[in-house]
């Protein structure tokens, strides 16, 4: 089967794409043959070793896939050969083949296609995450989102209007809000233009945003937490800008606001029934029409390099996701 693989730790040009054997099933597995898998931007860290997951060499990246179980291995009871399902793997993903616990299996949607599919876990599964269960987003309250065009700002944007918060979207162009406004953001700050300290305050009349969803950190974290409210939560989902920003503990005091974590991973892992609980309501969500995932772009697995490429240097527009073949969509 093919494969993507990073050999060598460094940049998206240095993966390789080679034919390997399959994965061997054991008793207790699912073989699932990959239809689509999603680029996300931990992909971008995980091939030079700068991931909180650090696994070993020579390793396939990709975190979730979409595909078709293709052989059960004995013991195995809630799938059989030609259930879709979606996989939450971690890595290992830019694959034509994987072998997997069920446990790390959720069934597709029966409305869902496979690379949309691809696209939807970890993006909206962080953002519900961040919204609901750190942040406890309330109707009425004021969200600002930023870096609102990716994959999981978009996500955000979504989630907290289906949560009947105000959405105030941040992005870098014009192009990119306007797919901003389409996904349900009520206000649009261009902050390459415009200063975004200022502009939320004149949006909330000088109360600032109830909640900020901040996936960039650099610059953009050092404005935006200044306008916080008071009693806001700072959500730090991650960092696309590349500085981890420092954060002056005092304005913490004076805003009695919080700074939460958010790390979908690891409560994935520690409380597995409550993110299967959340990613039915997600699916619920897209059934009713509450959310439009957005795949932007499509590359074969030979064309993985340009994908994440295009990641790093914050190009995307909602998710691209890799497919293995033209017929497995």
């Amino acid at each position: 089967m093919r494969a993507v693989l990073c050999k060598q730790f460094g940049p998206p040009e240095s993966l390789v794409i080679e034919e390997i054997p399959a994965p061997t099933l054991s008793a207790g597995q699912v073989r699932i043959r990959v239809e689509a898998c999603g680029i996300n931007f931990p992909d971008t860290l995980i091939i030079e070793n700068k991931y909180q997951f650090k696994p070993s060499l020579p390793f396939s990246p990709g975190g979730e896939v979409a595909g078709v179980i293709s052989e059960v291995g004995e013991g195995v009871t809630d799938w059989k050969k030609g259930d879709r399902a979606i996989v939450m793997c971690g890595w290992g993903g830019f694959v034509e083949e994987m072998v997997v616990d069920p446990a790390r299996l959720m069934r597709t949607p029966a409305d869902m296609d496979s690379v949309t599919a691809a696209g939807f876990t970890m993006t909206y599964g962080t953002s519900h995450y961040a919204l609901k269960d750190r942040a406890n987003l309330q109707p009425g309250e004021t969200l600002l989102v930023l870096g609102a065009a990716g994959g999981v700002g978009l996500a955000a944007v979504e989630i907290g209007k289906a949560m009947g918060a105000r959405v105030i979207a941040a992005a870098s162009s014009d192009e990119k809000l306007e797919v901003c406004r389409r996904h349900g953001a009520d206000e649009c700050i261009q902050y390459e233009r415009e200063s975004l300290k200022d502009r939320v305050k004149e949006l909330t009349g000088g109360a600032g945003a109830d909640v900020i969803y901040d996936p960039v950190g650099g610059d953009l974290f050092d404005a935006a937490f200044r306008t916080i409210a008071w009693k806001g939560r700072y959500l730090v989902i991650g960092f696309a800008a590349g500085r981890i920003p420092q954060l002056p503990i005092n304005l913490v005091l004076l805003k009695g606001c919080q700074v939460v974590g958010v790390f979908w991973g690891s409560f994935t892992a520690r409380d597995p029934e409550r993110n299967q609980r959340n990613l039915a309501e997600l699916a619920e969500w897209c059934s009713q029409g509450k959310l439009h995932p957005l795949v932007s772009a499509t590359y074969p697995l030979e064309d993985a390099a340009t994908a994440l490429r295009s990641m790093l240097e914050r190009k995307v527009t909602g998710k691209v996701v890799l497919v293995t073949s033209k017929e497995s969509v």
